[in-house]
């Protein structure tokens, strides 16, 4: 069976620093995927070079068969794309938006107005639907991005911390989308720093560090018996502060 997403042996540097390490990954079609890792591990710079934003130094990415870059056209149409700290065209409206990027992504004109409605009352949003974009809080801001990666339908979706700045009711209702959305066929996959959420969510995940995959597989086999939370820390090797360190501050906050 086709990967949905088959990344080998992706290599990226800036300056002397490696961010991204000869990376292996695929993922199979039909999987809610989570990428996590410790800040600096490389999750943003290899989604960006998964879906075409940031061109690797060597290595190869392929989503559904097709090259993302030997054939970026045929890449991107197949992918809904949320990056992080993701630039949007605020002086638009939401629902505006909605049908400019629905224009851009060739979506029949007759099939926007009703995606952009079921889209915007998905994500509780429409309300906001005539509010410029630039208005919107942090949350707002990422759900309107949501619902621009979903609008033409795409098979598979990669989502760079899609639950940052969310509220709890906002974040359950992507849930049950992106939930949905899998269980029809889609394939998801997500970056997040709540192992918590991708361990309540994810059906396979990978964890990175220094821009390698330490382990990848199924959820259950990541953690190996353990919660995911003590089993990241365990492969990226945290130790915590001896009972000695930091000891000015525990004095300072103790004194009158």
């Amino acid at each position: 069976m086709t990967s949905a997403l088959s990344l080998v042996g992706l290599t990226k540097s800036f300056g002397p620093k490696r961010a991204v390490d000869g990376l292996d990954l695929e993922v199979r079609r039909g999987c809610l995927f989570g990428l996590v890792g410790p800040n600096g591990a490389g999750k943003t710079t290899t989604l960006s070079m998964a879906t075409g934003l940031l061109r690797p130094d060597a290595g190869t990415a392929r989503v559904l068969d097709h090259d993302v870059w030997s054939d970026p056209a045929g890449a991107k149409a197949l992918m809904g794309v949320l990056p992080d700290g993701l630039r949007l065209f605020d002086r638009l409206s939401g629902g505006e938006l909605l049908h400019y990027v629905g224009r851009l992504r060739r979506v029949p004109p007759e099939a926007i107005e009703h995606r952009s409605a079921e889209l915007l009352e998905a994500l509780g949003l429409r309300e906001d639907r005539d509010t410029l974009v630039v208005e919107y809080s942090a949350g707002m801001t990422k759900k309107i991005g949501l619902a621009c990666a979903l609008i033409h339908a795409p098979r598979l979706l990669v989502l760079d911390e899609p639950f940052e700045a969310v509220d709890p009711v906002s974040g359950e209702g992507i849930r049950s989308i992106l939930r949905g959305y899998t269980r029809d066929g889609g394939t998801v996959v997500l970056s997040s720093h709540v192992m918590e959420l991708v361990e309540s969510l994810c059906d396979e995940l990978a964890v990175v560090a220094a821009g390698r995959v330490l382990a990848a597989g199924t959820t259950d086999d990541v953690r190996a018996g353990s919660t995911l939370q003590q089993r990241f820390l365990d492969l990226v090797g945290f130790h915590a502060a001896t009972e000695g360190g930091l000891s000015w501050l525990r004095s300072s906050s103790g004194s009158s």
